[in-house]
């Protein structure tokens, strides 16, 4: 079993679902950090509780050698897309998504699956981009 699925098991026990692992480098330290989402939103004390569950794991199965710190929290109303998965999860919602050729492209994700995502543009309508040809993306808001 690989660590990530290790805490994935974890996050699903306390009825979270686990968004992203990632490693940082922030201000010279070292953070692991773990996204969680649920419907409603996740509260400060559900990541308290998940840090001091996922804690004594990375005694064990450390993410990186040497010191680091472990955060858990919110992916947040403005989200990296990295998953299909993730792109589903925010149909309805504002993104940017930027090609491998460098073309980028803004407006609300109206359909996601494994071959493209569609999303409404104010220019060209809805545009239709492979998955496979997507280098980054992202949510956004409006303010």
């Amino acid at each position: 079993m690989s660590l990530e699925s290790d805490i994935k098991k974890m996050v699903e026990s306390v009825g979270l679902s686990l968004y992203d692992t990632a490693i940082v480098n922030e201000n010279e330290n070292t953070i692991y950090r773990v996204s969680v989402t649920a419907a409603g939103g996740v509260s400060l004390d559900q990541c308290a509780n998940l840090s001091h569950l996922i804690s004594p794991l990375l005694d064990i199965t450390a993410p990186v050698s040497g010191d680091y710190r472990l955060e858990v929290s919110s992916p947040g109303i403005e989200r990296r897309l990295k998953t299909v998965d993730h792109f589903i999860q925010s149909i309805g919602e504002k993104v940017s998504v930027t090609t491998l050729e460098k073309e980028k492209t803004e407006g609300e994700l109206i359909a996601a699956n494994g071959d493209n995502v569609t999303i409404k543009t104010k220019e060209e309508g809805d545009k239709v981009v492979p998955f496979r040809s997507i280098n980054k993306a992202k949510t956004y808001f409006e303010w």
